[in-house]
């Protein structure tokens, strides 16, 4: 096994990437996991500096793909990812994540205590600095309720931890680790209104001055964001802010408006797009 080489190995001469603006742009990218079968068809758009895009489609249409050819875990058949006009596939591995912060649909907690899960990304963080990062993440006043604390053991032997309270932690690292640019899936996950609210409120300060992607899972944060890309089939549908979107008649349209005639029908409609109705 140790002979294996990885399949995605840095460049020669591979060099630190330098974020500045945090501008990210899709040129005519093609991938597949099967080569001769692209799930994702020439797709090009450009993300605006400290702006959230939404991407929205069927499951399975290529959102989380997308996201994970701009953290390099593949690498496309064809075409470029660039951050700063820096094409990904020349940089180190090392430096493109650690300008990406991720907080996935279900946080990643190790077994450890709940100061170790947030300061994973940072090795030198001070317990001021993850207090405050719990903080802004609406996580310190549940952590403090606890017996132990930060010093809590979390994970598979640990406390088992409701999901808004998993959702907190996971955007205390991300805040922890103050990356210029964020990958959020969107939880599906139904939370109380209580929960829901202070997550929600969590994800604002996070998303704040930061290039965000999107994977959305509620019409509402669709919304709010700057810009929607709609794929189709592995290609772009439409792009635009939620305004013009829709009134196209596109696909985010449609979504408004099974969501607006309730029936178990369009939930189920609103369901292929990973949508919470």
């Amino acid at each position: 096994i140790m002979s294996i080489k990885p399949e995605i190995v840095d460049a020669l001469g591979a060099k630190k990437l330098r974020v500045g603006k945090g501008a990210i742009t899709f040129n005519d990218v093609v991938f597949g996991y099967d080569k001769n079968r692209p799930v994702i068809k020439n797709v090009s758009f450009a993300i605006m500096p400290n702006t959230k895009v939404a991407l929205v489609g069927e499951s399975g249409e290529g959102k989380t793909t997308l996201t994970n050819l701009l953290l390099r875990f593949y690498e496309p058949q064809q075409g470029s990812i660039t951050i700063d006009d820096q094409d990904i596939n020349s940089v180190t591995q090392e430096s493109l994540r650690q300008a990406v912060g991720v907080v996935f649909q279900e946080p990643a907690l190790f077994s450890g205590t709940i100061r170790e899960n947030i300061a994973y990304s940072i090795k030198n963080a001070t317990d001021t600095q993850v207090r405050a990062a719990a903080t802004s993440a609406n996580a310190h006043e549940f952590i403090e309720k606890l017996e132990h604390g930060y010093d809590t053991q979390i994970g598979e032997r640990g406390l088992k931890l409701s999901g808004g309270q998993k959702q907190r932690i996971a955007i205390a690292r991300a805040l922890l680790k103050d990356a210029p640019i964020l990958i959020l899936d969107e939880a599906t996950s139904s939370l109380d209104s209580k929960s829901e609210a202070m997550v929600q409120e969590a994800l604002v300060r996070l998303m704040n001055n930061r290039t965000t992607i999107i994977i959305a899972h509620r019409l509402s944060t669709i919304a709010n964001v700057d810009l929607i890309v709609t794929l189709s089939s592995g290609s772009i549908g439409e792009i635009g802010s939620p305004k013009v979107l829709e009134k196209s008649g596109g696909i985010y349209s449609q979504l408004l408006s099974l969501q607006r005639n309730k029936s178990d029908t369009n939930e189920k409609k609103l369901e292929k797009f990973d949508i919470a109705s």
